[in-house]
């Protein structure tokens, strides 16, 4: 008889602590503070106490003054809670790029092309020792790299500033919805403590306190609601009063797995691509609000045979549902169900206007003739999601397919290579290597399919999971016009936006001296710098692997823009 299989104990919510060392001393102390002593114990679950989320989900940090707690543009996974001392937020306009870690967006000028052309460089991966000076004061402690302000009065005379006190939350917005971080933050005081509250912990807080999730509600509504609703044209020509109103009653949800990129990496390795898809709202259900994906992505989807067929997926700025509530408002005596599946695909975060809110408030504000067309029998097999009919035929449903199940929408500027019109000359490869003093930034090899191979490039993607976790904010993209850029002064060799990145579009490689001689620290182990395509963002004649392509095989491409993308296969 063959042996059973073996019993594996699944996973638990807090295998890995946020901070392993948290003590019980510490979780007491948490507990005798606001916001936390005003909780009711009782509201939690046993398997999800609050107990066990202060002590499992949070870690106590103590900054000093000018210490960079926050950046702006980062994309960070935890927000904090002021314990005690004084933070200082930098409002707009924020700091320089170099003083945050960052590269200086300054393009080559004419000497330094002219010396690319003529001497270029012959050892890969070699810097100058000057080009390795850090840009910005740097100090470790532990396994924490922390960055410091140089001048902090200088700071002070050319930014407006403001001070936030103890009790206060920072970051919670960015942390909850997967959107860059709106401002600088750092010490004023010299002993200035926080909370650090991982996303996890933080939502189950919202989840179990009332009190807590409205504050943290009105703190969205009063910072980032009203300027996310006008973004969409029904919206911004709404009254202000009736703006109001739909702000008061717009509600938040969160979708997926946040660090949906670890996931993915070890899908791909078990030759799978299909991962649970949690339904935000499915195919005949009612009509309950029109959904605005402010991050993320979602897969929508419609029934075909005992299956689902990919009609097509929304990123940010897109909306779901507006269709099936402007039929039943205009024609209530034929009310529709949904006609769609919308799921999410890793993380996404949504703002839901109810349906009652958009019958009356927003639909009567909207011009008839810019309101959606009514569902017919004859229009239901139709998709009325945005993506153009002729785009999706084109393409074909394997290629929308191939997209999807690869995650390949992400990407704003994806290298595409037609495999049909490329003769593996290697001019692109070269071309890169030239722009960049001999060290080509990418891969010719990557997913096929059919005459399509999408390059392991930087996509330059609109959710960059990459930059999650860097420590010194040299992974980074608010410096340029929203290419994802490295400055090799303040990158560590951490690894984390390579291990982060699911697009294996990121290497760690050693790097060199002029005299071609491998850099180590005082254990001689040697030094790790990350690297990646910048999309020539200093070269003045832009991408060099598109130009450099004899037969127009090579293009970077917007994956957003499906038109552009399904001319491109037709030519």
């Amino acid at each position: 008889m063959a042996n059973p299989p073996p019993i594996l104990n699944r996973p638990q919510r807090w295998d890995a602590a946020f901070d392993p060392d948290m003590s019980d001393v510490n979780v007491e102390r948490l507990l005798s503070i606001a916001p936390f002593s005003q909780m009711k114990a009782d509201n939690f679950p046993a398997r999800l106490s609050l107990r066990g989320i202060l002590k499992h989900d949070t870690r106590i940090h103590t900054y000093r003054r000018g210490e960079i707690i926050m950046r702006e543009g980062d994309y960070g996974t935890s927000a904090f809670l002021v314990l005690s001392g004084l933070v200082r937020v930098v409002l707009s306009p924020g700091l320089p790029a170099s003083a945050l870690g960052r590269r200086d967006s300054t393009g080559k000028n004419i000497f330094k092309i002219i010396a690319q052309a003529c001497f270029p460089r012959r050892e890969p991966e070699s810097f100058s020792l000057r080009q390795l000076n850090q840009d910005v004061s740097t100090s470790s402690r532990g396994d924490e790299t922390r960055i410091f302000l140089q001048d902090l009065p200088r700071v002070l005379d050319k930014h407006r500033t403001a001070i936030i006190e103890g009790g206060e939350f920072l970051g919670e917005i960015a942390a909850l919805s997967r959107m860059p971080r709106t401002a600088s933050i750092f010490a004023e005081s010299d002993e200035a403590e926080l909370l650090e509250i991982r996303w996890q912990g933080l939502r189950d807080l919202m989840k179990h306190d009332d009190a807590l999730r409205r504050h943290i509600d009105e703190i969205y509504r009063d910072r980032a609601l009203a300027s996310a609703l006008r973004e969409i044209p029904m919206f911004k020509r709404l009254p202000e009063e009736a703006l109001k109103g739909v702000m008061a009653k717009t509600e938040f949800e969160t979708y997926g797995d946040y660090d949906w990129s670890g996931d993915y990496k070890r899908l791909l390795k078990s030759d799978s691509r299909r991962a649970p898809e949690p339904a935000i709202a499915e195919e005949g259900d009612y009509p309950n609000g029109v959904i605005l994906i402010k991050a993320g992505f979602g897969r929508v989807s419609q029934k075909f045979g005992n299956g689902h067929r990919t009609l097509n997926y929304l990123g940010a700025g897109r909306i779901y549902g507006l269709q099936e509530i402007a039929h039943n408002w205009r024609n209530p005596q034929t009310p529709v169900s949904m006609q769609y599946t919308l799921r999410v695909m890793g993380y996404t975060h949504v703002i839901k206007v109810p349906t009652d809110v958009m019958e009356c408030l927003v639909l009567p504000n909207v011009p008839a003739g810019d309101l959606p067309p009514l569902i017919t029998p004859a229009r239901e097999e139709e998709s009325v999601m945005p993506v153009a009919v002729d785009a999706a035929e084109m393409m074909g449903a394997d290629m929308l397919e191939f997209l999807t199940e690869n995650r390949l929408f992400n990407g704003t500027a994806s290298m595409l290579i037609n495999l049909d019109r490329c003769t593996r000359c290697d001019d692109c490869v070269r071309a890169c290597a030239a722009a960049h003093d001999g060290n080509p930034r990418f891969l010719r090899h990557g997913p096929v399919s059919g005459k399509l191979m999408v390059a392991n490039a930087c996509m330059h993607c609109v959710d960059p999971v990459c930059m999650i976790g860097c420590p010194t904010g040299a992974i980074h993209r608010d410096a340029f016009g929203g290419e994802v850029v490295i400055n090799p002064s303040t990158c560590i060799g951490c690894k984390a936006c390579f291990n982060n990145c699911p697009y294996e579009a990121i290497r760690m490689v050693e790097i060199r001296d002029r005299q071609g001689e491998i850099l180590v620290d005082k254990e001689c182990k040697p030094f790790l710098k990350a690297t990646k395509c910048d999309l020539c963002v200093e070269q003045v004649t832009g991408p060099a692997c598109q130009r450099a392509c004899p037969h127009g095989a090579l293009a970077r491409v917007n994956m957003h823009d499906l038109d552009a993308f399904a001319e491109w296969l037709k030519r």
